[in-house]
Formats: C-alpha cells, sequence, structure tokens
C-alpha cells in the first residue's frame, strides 16, 4: 500500500507597503484644483471698469419745416407763360420775370432756335447743387420725390435755357401787343413753386407737420396755359426766415438757456447761428423755432430741411449707465460731528447704556458720504433708527431717523465696493458724463463696477 503524502501549507506572501511621495504629493494637487474650480465657479465674479475723462455723442439730428415772408403773386392776364428770371436768385424791383403770350410765339421761338446756348459756371453749380442734394436725401419709400425732382431739374433748365435766349426773342421784335412782360413788383427772391404754407406762422405748426412731407406742392413751368389770377410765382421779400423743430423734453431747457444755438445745414455742411425760440410743448417733444437772419437765398427752393445742432458739451468723466446706482444715508446735522482722538477723521459720539442701564458715550468713526449745507450723509450699517447722538458741550440730541438718497457708483480701487457720490451733467443711451474731482467723488482712473446689481456694498471683489 502506497504511503499518504503529508499536504504541504502554502502562505500568501504580503509584499511591503511601499508609500509613494509622488503619487500622494499628485492626489493633493487635484484635490486643490478640484476646490479652487468650485470656489471660482460659485463666486460673485465682478467686471470693472476704468474711468476715463470724455464726452457723449448726442444725437443733434432734426428735420424741420422753413418758414419765410412770402408773397404769391397772380397772373395779370390770361396766357402761356414762360419764366426768365432764374429761380431762387434776387431780383430788383421792375426786373423781367415772365411773359404771358396769348398767341403762343414765344413757345415756337424757343422751339425753333437752334442756336448753342452756353451755361455759366453758376449755372452749372446750380444743377450740380439739385442733383447733389436729391442723391443725399433719397429714400426709397419717399420715391414720390422723384417725380417732384424731375420737374424741378425740367423747369430750371427750361428758365436758364430761356434767360439766354432773352436777346434772340429781343431781336425778333417780340414785344407789347400779345404779349405781355410781367416785372416783378418788389424786390425779393423768385421761387416757382407753391406748396400752401406760405402765410402760416410759427405758432400754427404742429409735430405731424415736421414729418409729413407729402403736401400739396404745386410746380410751375414753362408754356403752361394760365387764367387770369391765377398763381404764377412766389416771391421771399425778406432775409429773416426761421426753421421750426421738434426737440426731446429734456434737451429743451438746455436749448431755451443757451439763447442762440450753432446750425449746421446737412445739405451743404455749411453752419450759421440762431436764435432759440421755445413754442408750444407736447407729450414727448416741445416745438422750438431757430430765427436766422442769414443764408435765406440758399434755402429758398426748400420747404423741409435736416439740420444738426452743434452744443458745446461739458467734459467730465465717462461712466456706463449700467454701474449708476442710488443708495440711501442717514442725515446727522454738521453741528453733531467731532473729531475723535489723534484722527483727523470727524465722528460722532453716541448714546449707549451698560447692563446696569447706566448712560454713557462712545465715539463712532463713520465715513462720510457727502454732504449738503446742513447735514452729513452717513453709512446706515453702523447707526440704528433710534440711536441718539450727542451734540459736542451741549446737552442736545439727536435721533437718528432722516434718510437721504445719493446717486453713486461703487469703487473698487482698495478691493472691495466702496461707495463714491456722481453728479451727473448730462447722459444718454448708455453712458453718462459725470464732474471731476469733487470731494467725495471719482477721479480719472479710478476702477468702478461695471454692473452695480451684481455687488453689495464693502463685498469683497474676485475678479
Amino acid at each position: 500500500m502506497a504511503k499518504q503524502k503529508k499536504p504541504i501549507n502554502i502562505n500568501k506572501y504580503r509584499r511591503p507597503l511601499n508609500i509613494n511621495i509622488g503619487v500622494i504629493i499628485f492626489a493633493v494637487m487635484f484635490i486643490y484644483i478640484v476646490i479652487c474650480v468650485i470656489m471660482f465657479l460659485t463666486k460673485n465674479h465682478v467686471n470693472r471698469y476704468e474711468v476715463r475723462s470724455g464726452s457723449l455723442s448726442i444725437a443733434n439730428v432734426y428735420d424741420g419745416i422753413i418758414l419765410r415772408d412770402e408773397m404769391i403773386v397772380s397772373a395779370n392776364s390770361s396766357g402761356y407763360v414762360n419764366y426768365f428770371a432764374r429761380e431762387g436768385e434776387h431780383v430788383a424791383n421792375g426786373d423781367l420775370v415772365y411773359s404771358l403770350d396769348q398767341t403762343g410765339r414765344i413757345s415756337e421761338i424757343l422751339q425753333d432756335d437752334t442756336s448753342e446756348i452756353l451755361l455759366s459756371g453758376n449755372d452749372l453749380n446750380e444743377l450740380r447743387g439739385d442733383f447733389v442734394q436729391f442723391s443725399h436725401n433719397y429714400k426709397d419709400e419717399n420715391f414720390g420725390q422723384t417725380y417732384d425732382f424731375s420737374y424741378d431739374i425740367q423747369g430750371t433748365v427750361l428758365k436758364l435755357s430761356n434767360y439766354n435766349m432773352l436777346n434772340n426773342l429781343q431781336k425778333a421784335g417780340i414785344s407789347g401787343g400779345a404779349v405781355n412782360f410781367c416785372y416783378a413788383p418788389r424786390s425779393g427772391v423768385v421761387v416757382y413753386n407753391v406748396d400752401g404754407y406760405e402765410n402760416i406762422t410759427p405758432a400754427m405748426i404742429t409735430e405731424e407737420q415736421l414729418t409729413d412731407h407729402d403736401g400739396e406742392k404745386e410746380q410751375f413751368v414753362n408754356n403752361t396755359l394760365l387764367g387770369n389770377q391765377d398763381p404764377v410765382y412766389k416771391m421771399i421779400t425778406s432775409e429773416n426766415w426761421s426753421i421750426v423743430i421738434a426737440v426731446e423734453n429734456d434737451r429743451v431747457a438746455r436749448l431755451n438757456n443757451e439763447g442762440y444755438v450753432e446750425v449746421k445745414f446737412l445739405k451743404n455742411q455749411y453752419t450759421s447761428w440762431a436764435k432759440v425760440n421755445v413754442l408750444g410743448s407736447g407729450e414727448d417733444k416741445t416745438l422750438v423755432e431757430l430765427e436766422f437772419n442769414n443764408s435765406m437765398i440758399t434755402f429758398a427752393k426748400d420747404r423741409y430741411i435736416e439740420i444738426e445742432i452743434i452744443l458745446d458739451d461739458d467734459v467730465g468723466l465717462k461712466i456706463p449707465n449700467s454701474a449708476i446706482v442710488e443708495k440711501e444715508f442717514y442725515l446727522i446735522p454738521k453741528e453733531y460731528a467731532v473729531k475723535g482722538g489723534n484722527s483727523s477723521q470727524d465722528g460722532f459720539m453716541r448714546e449707549t447704556y451698560d447692563e446696569d442701564g447706566n448712560i454713557s458715550t462712545e465715539f463712532i468713526d463713520i465715513s462720510i458720504y457727502s454732504e449738503s449745507e446742513t447735514d452729513y450723509y452717513v453709512d446706515t450699517s453702523v447707526l440704528r433708527p433710534g440711536d441718539y447722538i450727542c451734540k459736542p458741550d451741549s446737552a442736545d440730541k439727536y435721533p437718528v431717523s432722516k434718510v437721504g438718497t445719493l446717486v453713486g457708483v461703487y469703487n473698487i480701487n482698495k478691493g472691495f465696493a466702496d461707495f463714491k457720490e456722481i453728479t451727473v451733467l448730462y447722459s444718454n443711451e448708455e453712458y453718462s458724463i459725470v464732474k471731476s474731482n469733487t470731494r467725495y467723488g471719482l477721479t480719472e482712473y479710478d476702477y468702478i463696477v461695471l454692473d452695480a446689481e451684481s455687488i453689495n456694498e464693502n463685498d469683497f471683489i474676485y475678479e
């Protein structure tokens, strides 16, 4: 019988624990990075804005309606009209303006005349100016104005041609009889259209009329058959004229205070000074009359015009409107302020009570954010309603209760949100210009919170 083998016990070998310092360092760094990422994502991050000097670009462009001293001249007989005076130029009393031909002979002579017509430099400039103005002001939605422009150009060319061929008519012996030559009854500027605004006054203008350019305009052209007393042209009799515009209500006071403003005419980029006359006000806008005493002849043929008012804007610190916030403060009379110890900072003595009910006072070193003639604006986080402030060297006490509001921004130069008062000079939709170097305000190159709603006062800033 075979001998049975004794079982063999096998013990598993345990490897000694070897601590790898590199793994530990990596684990610690990984945990640190995770914690930093979590803190970064959960913190309230604040965008900062550097305060710089500047000014605002405020849109001061307006559509206006031109008003002048205008006189409509009517035909003194019937016939075909032919114009000889140039439109938009000054004529003296007794100058030839037009003729009324009952036979049509003048029209035939003008059509049959094959002599070369040379236009002067002024003639060409007049035509060139008309084209430039139309091209600049053209809009697809006002395509109907193209027909008016076509009539204007045709009339201008015919009048220039007639003027240059007047000598040929005189050589042909056309005078008197069936042809009535008509002369200016007084000096003035001749215009060959009427639109119904000749006798209107500034007080009669409405805001709707400033934008309604589709009024009934009657253009006078050559070789038109006119009846007796039909309007034949109009004459502008005074150099004084005005433009009525609609101005936003919040800008009217400034224009009125200026008295006189510089106006740029966008048609030709010329400028002139105008006297400001405020008319009736509406819900959102106020009608303003700008009175001129020169340059009338340049715009004699225009009724509507686009202008820009040039204002000398004050320069200050330019800040975004999103940074502006309003904050409440307690108002403490100035006579209650005291100096605290070795500090030159003003503070206040507040009345306190100990456990036994004994009355004493303590000095409060509190920041002052602004001041009026009688009061200091102090932070509401230190004082409480009902606290009593003691007057120096007196038994008088002042109960804290009165509250005032300041407009300001949060300054972050010191790493936390510190309220600073601002004085807004003027604003547009995005930015405001504020007064610089005020006692409690901002200076150039300060850093402020871009969005005041994203932070509370005294919060620390994490950029």
